[in-house]
């Protein structure tokens, strides 16, 4: 296990620390490298041992997770450090689509093919510190192919309610789109998640809700990708 000095921002705020958990030093090696090429970011601990580099850097604001790690495969360490309020992005080459929704079950932000480049890497971990969602490629692509049946209608006002919100909008800026209050954009959010718990598949994590929609067809994964320039200066609420 490695720990890295903390280094400034040159932008004046402070750098996101990440930490990068993998068993393999030639993928930590260049995942370091990626993400050092983003001066927003700043890689404060790697190694294979998750309880070890977490001790390194306490305040890692993102983990990046290897889902299998010493021959066995990590979802129960995966729910565990979701459980406690952690924002861990799955860094896998297992990556066929019921893996791949069993991450976003066990309570990942966000799922990242070992395959996918450092435009996705990099932007998956920004839009994880901020709580926003990002879909990669592969990602996208096991979402609207899950064929898990169940699935709740949504009204069109949830719907926009939630496509807003996915986009990185807050719910006060949702409100304000949408010329409602905050407390029924909040309801719509709610009934969303309540439709897929009664139909057994719940959705406590953004980063869930978010994939259930994409799953039923209700949200497109291009849809998510317009908070780039629609939404880049409203900040993202849980």
């Amino acid at each position: 296990m490695d720990a890295d000095p903390v280094a400034p921002d040159v932008t004046g705020g402070p750098p996101i620390g990440v930490a990068i958990v993998d068993d393999h030093p030639v993928v930590i090696d260049g995942v370091r490298a990626w993400l050092a090429s983003e001066r927003r970011l700043r890689v404060l601990a790697t190694g294979d041992d998750p309880d070890a580099v977490l001790r390194a850097a306490p305040e890692a604001e993102v983990i990046l997770l290897d889902l299998r790690l010493h021959g066995r495969m990590a979802l129960d360490k995966l729910a565990e450090l979701s459980a406690a309020g952690r924002r861990v992005v799955v860094y896998s080459e297992h990556n066929d689509p019921a893996t791949m929704l069993a991450a976003l079950d066990a309570g990942a932000v966000a799922f990242l093919a070992k395959h996918e480049g450092r435009e996705h890497c990099v932007a998956t971990v920004l839009a994880a510190a901020s709580d926003r969602p990002y879909v990669p490629p592969a990602l996208a692509g096991a979402m609207v192919g899950d064929p898990r049946p169940d699935r709740p209608t949504l009204s069109d006002k949830e719907r926009e309610a939630l496509l807003l919100w996915f986009q990185s909008m807050s719910k006060a800026s949702v409100a304000r789109r949408m010329r409602i209050s905050e407390h029924t954009v909040k309801q719509y959010v709610d009934r969303a998640r309540i439709k897929y718990t009664r139909a057994g598949r719940p959705a406590a994590t953004k980063a869930a809700l978010l994939a259930r929609a994409i799953e039923d067809g209700l949200v497109r994964p291009e849809e998510i990708g317009i908070y780039r320039s629609q939404a880049a200066t409203d900040r993202p609420t849980p």
